[in-house]
Formats: structure tokens, sequence, C-alpha cells
């Protein structure tokens, strides 16, 4: 065997007479890479080694195997094109390698050159456009049989010719029996919606992209279609591809994503109003229950002073709600008993829904602790009874569960064990298009004045913080159970139901400093405190504080968080450098603006008298113990 130089491809040539193979090995070398071979059986393993061989061109007397028989076994296992070179005598033994060999044609001996250059040259076209041919059937095979997408292949008159399994699963039938059949054909009026876009894709001659949809109002399917319209060689549009991709699973995790923006700008928008808003309303609530004791023979004074005192309570749970979508408040979140916290709950859901409902409850016994904060689940579980009363207009029962679940697949959190906590009702449900948008925040319909829209958005929002899901199941006419399902803590809870036992007031009198810029609330703040016997001194900022402990002798120092030039933090570090025996109370109105040193006391703005006199007893009998 010899090999030639290499070309644009390679032929084969088998004769036994080696002057045979040296003439084509000379006529062929300058265009291709030749192979040669005298021996049939060489020709054979040849053939096996080298699968790029385009071109046979074999003798038809050969000792051993003649030139139809070596040409058919080769057919069994390799693509080239075989050309067979034999004498004008040996008509039979073309007509045989024809019908078993499978030749591309023939050459008689001695050869015209330039036929058999001509012949060659045809032969290697025909097997480089089988070679493109097949490489293209088997990307498009590959291509139908695996994808993840619906594809179709259309004729000019949108019937199908190529389609792949999915798609074919989307017709409801197999893929034989959607072959030349258009889609209103298979699908009836639900397959008529893809005949115009389709013809207007092959009108246009252009590819067509488009977001579709389709099921009912809250379940729907959402897929995107793509057409792209195929020419024939004359430039004529003569077939229609349709890739049609699901989307649905991507379309909910965007709805999610576009919720939690949502939330994230909320919490932004709520810790910048939250400061100055419960400035106010410590100010409203302080001068109340000053006003409170000075009109206590006027029965009609005390009801409009009752009447504003609970309106201002409300705009302070309003806050309250805004601020639970601040992501701070992870910080806040550890282990819980929940049933313990809902049995705990008893007395405020007696107070908070009236007597038309009732509350019953359903706790699985040996439920592990939760990590959550439990001031926002309360407030969670709460809004959610509140809405469930809501649906009940006639009354009814709500019932308030604990299970333990096991989640897995679902793209919002991690696979694993959690606690569920539900609230269901009785009542009228909620449909498709509103259960879509309950969770936005300010979305409500309830009448002006009767709902803020904060309540499930509340609830979402503590899922989310706490890396749980909320999910809300409701039919109309059958009621409505919305499931919060929430991690289980690595440690025993820290936290139960809790009982009330107010800290006695400390009997000392004590000389107390107040910071604060806002001078109603450093007012309301004195006020309080001159009433429980203190000696009061006021300071507008840090400076004048610091100015003031300077002068005078105090027992604790009562700062707001938040002021211009020096922060009640920042004073209550230069206190503590002055001064370090000195207890100082942090008043703030938005724990989260800021970070406080968690030995640092605080107390949150709205706040009663009694909440400040007992902090500030407390601190004053933990100084005097620290001195003794």
């Amino acid at each position: 065997m010899t090999d030639g130089t290499a070309g644009v491809g390679t032929i084969l040539a088998v004769d036994d007479e080696p002057d045979i193979l040296i003439a084509l090995e000379d006529l062929f070398e300058d265009s291709y890479r030749v192979l040669t071979t005298s021996r049939p059986a060489e020709a054979l393993e040849i053939l096996r080694a080298e699968p790029d061989i385009a071109v046979v061109l074999s003798d038809q007397r050969m000792p051993g195997l003649t030139g139809d028989a070596l040409l058919a076994e080769a057919r069994t296992f390799h693509d080239a094109q075989a050309i067979l070179l034999t004498g004008y005598a040996d008509i039979t033994a073309v007509i045989a390698a024809l019908n078993r060999g499978g030749i591309v044609g023939y050459v008689t001996k001695p050869w015209d050159a330039a036929l058999l250059r001509s012949t060659v040259r045809q032969a290697f076209e025909r097997y480089r456009l089988s070679r493109d041919l097949a490489t293209e059937r088997a990307l498009l095979r590959g291509l139908l049989d695996h994808a993840q997408d619906a594809i179709s292949f259309k004729d000019a008159e949108r019937r199908f010719v190529r389609l792949n399994a999915r798609k074919a699963a989307l017709l409801g039938h197999d893929i034989a029996a959607c072959l030349g059949r258009r889609e209103e054909d298979i699908l009836g009026a639900r397959g008529a919606a893809s005949a115009e876009p389709d013809a207007a894709a092959i009108r246009a001659g252009t590819v067509a992209e488009v977001l579709v949809s389709d099921g009912p109002t809250g379940a729907e399917q959402w897929s995107y279609v793509t057409r792209v319209p195929i020419r024939d060689a004359g430039g004529a549009i003569s077939h229609l591809a349709v890739i049609e991709r699901d989307v649905t699973e991507q379309r909910i995790l965007e709805g999610r994503l576009r919720q939690s923006d949502k939330m994230q700008a909320l919490g932004t928008l709520a810790g910048g109003i939250a400061h100055d808003f419960n400035n106010l309303l410590t100010a409203i609530l302080g001068s109340l229950e000053l006003a409170g004791p000075k009109v206590a023979d006027q029965p009609r004074v005390q009801r409009l002073i009752e009447n504003a005192r609970g309106a201002a309570e409300r705009g302070a749970s309003l806050t309250k709600r805004l601020l639970s979508f601040s992501r701070a408040h992870d910080l806040q979140a550890r282990a819980v008993d929940v049933n313990a916290l809902i049995v705990g709950m008893s007395d405020l859901f007696g107070r908070s829904l009236g007597g038309h409902v009732t509350v019953r409850t359903d706790l699985e016994d040996g439920l592990p602790a939760v990590q959550v904060d439990p001031e926002q689940l309360e407030l969670a579980v709460l809004n959610l009874c509140i809405n469930a009363r809501d649906a009940m207009p006639e009354g009814g029962a709500i019932t308030v569960a604990t299970r333990r679940l096991g989640i897995t697949g679902d793209p919002e959190i991690a696979d694993g064990a959690y606690l569920g906590v539900s609230v269901t009702d009785e009542g009228t449900g909620i449909p498709e298009e509103i259960l879509r948008r309950v969770c936005e925040p300010f979305f409500t319909t309830k009448a002006v004045g009767q709902g803020t829209g904060l309540g499930l958005a509340m609830v979402f929002g503590l899922a989310q913080q706490s890396k749980g899901r909320l999910v809300i199941d409701s039919k109309v006419g059958q009621g409505t159970r919305v499931e919060l399902a929430l991690p289980f803590a690595e440690a025993g809870p820290e936290w139960l139901a809790p009982t009330a036992h107010p800290a006695p007031v400390s009997a000392r009198r004590a000389r107390i400093l107040i910071v604060d810029d806002d001078p109603q609330v450093r007012h309301v703040t004195a006020s309080f405190l001159t009433g429980f016997g203190h000696s009061i001194t006021e300071a507008g900022d840090g400076d004048a504080a610091l100015r003031a402990l300077h002068r005078d002798r105090f027992d604790i120092v009562v700062a707001d968080l938040a002021m211009p030039g020096m922060s009640g933090v920042e004073l209550a570090a230069a206190i503590r450098e002055r001064k370090p025996g000195l207890p100082v109370l942090i008043l703030t109105g938005h724990a989260d603006a800021m970070h406080i040193p968690e030995d640092l006391p605080v107390l949150a703005k709205p706040f009663r008298s009694a909440d400040l006199a007992d902090r500030v007893s407390l601190l004053l009998d933990a100084a005097d113990t620290g001195s003794h």
C-alpha cells in the first residue's frame, strides 16, 4: 500500500497490477490524498481504519475477491462512493456491482483520463454532499429528540412535516399522527390561535418572537414562541420552524423577584419615615396621656381623648407593620416555641376579633422550636386571623394550626423539614385575579379607611426574612387557608408566651438629663418623668448634653438615637469615657437606623409613661447595685 500526498479528500485505488496503481496515483495525487493496495483483503482493512475515504476505485478481476464482491462487502460498513474499473467484456460484473456493491459509476479500461477524473470528482462531490446531509440530519434528530422546547417544522400550508416528541405531547398525539396535519385540525379552536401568527410569519418572511399564555387566570402556562421562515433555493418561503419554550416557572420566579423588590423598597421607605412618624406619635400619645387626668371630671372630653389615643395607637401599629418589611429584622430572629406563642395569644384573639367568630387551635405535639422573630410572628398570626374574620361577615370559625412539613423541589426555599403555621376560615374565598395580588404592599379590597393593604404583605415579608415561604389556598365560596412555613431552629426555644409583670417604679427620686432635638418629644418625656417625682434637665443636642454633664451631676441620661451632629450612640460613648458608671437609656423611633451596641439599653417610641418610668427605675436600681 502506498500513500500519496494529502489533498482535499482521500480516495482508495485497488488493483492487482502495480502499474495500474502507479498510473492512478499519478493521475490523482495533485488533487487527492491517494491510498493504494493490490490486495482486496487489505483494501477492506484500510476502509475500516480510514472512515474518511470518499471514493473507492476498484478493478473487477482480482485474485481472491472480485471488485463487485469487494465493493458489496465494503458497503456494509462504509459510505465511500464506489467506482468499478472493468474491461469491455465485464458488463455482467458491472450489473452485479450496481446491484450488490452500490457503485455510482464504472470506467472501462483503458480509461480516458479526463472521463475518469470527471467521474471521481462527481463521486467525491456526492460523498461530501451525503456527509453534509447526514450531519444535518443527525443534528436535527438530536435537536428534536433531546430539546426541552417544543419544536416543529411546517410547510407553507402550515402542515407538520417534522416535530419532536415534546410538541406531539402538547398536541396529545404521537408524532406520526401529527404529520401532514395543521394544528387547528388536531386541537380545534384552541389550535386555531396559532394559525394567524404562523401565516403572518410566512407572509412577512422574518423571524417573529412572542410571549403567549394559555390556561385559566392565575394558573396560566406561559410560552415564548419563536417562528423562523425557511426559504428554498429560489428564495421562496417553503417551510416554517416553530420553537415553543415553556417559561412558566421563569415567569413565576420573576413575579416573586418583583414582589421581593417591592418589599425591599417598602422597607427602605419605612425606615426613612419611621423616626419622624414615631416622634410625632410619641408627642401625640404622650400629650393625650398627660391631658387625661386634667379632664377626669369631663366624660365627653375623656371620650374624645380616648378616640384620639386609639387612632394614634393604630398609627403606631401601622408603623410597626411598615418596619416589619425591613431586612434588619432578621437580627431579632431566635428559637421560638410556636405552640406556646399561639396558646399565649388566646386573650389577644378575644380582644381583637370580637364575638362574631370563634378561634380553634389544632397544634401538633412535640414540634421543635423555629427560628423566627416572635413579635413579628405573633403580629403575622393576628393579621391572618383578622383577614379571616373579615372574610366571614356573618361569623364562623377560624382554625389556627401547626404541623410538621417536608418540602422538596420548591424553587423558593431549600429542601428540608419546616414547621407550618396555618390560619383557615370558612369565608367567601378569594377570586383568582385577586389572589395573585393579595401580597402586594397597600393592595386591599376593603373599603377606604377599613384596610391598609399591609396585612398579607407583612406576612409575606416575614416568610422571606425567616427563609420560609407563604402559600395561600382559596376557593370562592368555600374559604381560605394561609400557611406560613418556617425553618426549625438548631437550639431549643428561648422565648415563650409573655406574662405581664410590670416592673415596680423605683421610690428613689433621680436627677435625669433628657437629650432630644425634637422639643415636643423632649417636653413629653420630661413631663412623664416629672410626674414620677424626678428632677429634669433638658438638652437639645449632644454638645449641650456634654456641657450640662460638665456643670451638674446626674443619675441617668435619657437620649434620642437620631440627632443632628451627634447621635445617641456617640453621646453614650462620650459619656462612658467621662463618667463610666452613669447609665444611658436610648429612645428611638427606628432601632434599625444605625448599629446600637448590645449593652446599650433601648426603649422604642412611642411609649407610655409607665414604660419609660419602669426602664428608668430598672437602670437606676442596677446602677445603685453596681455601686455598692
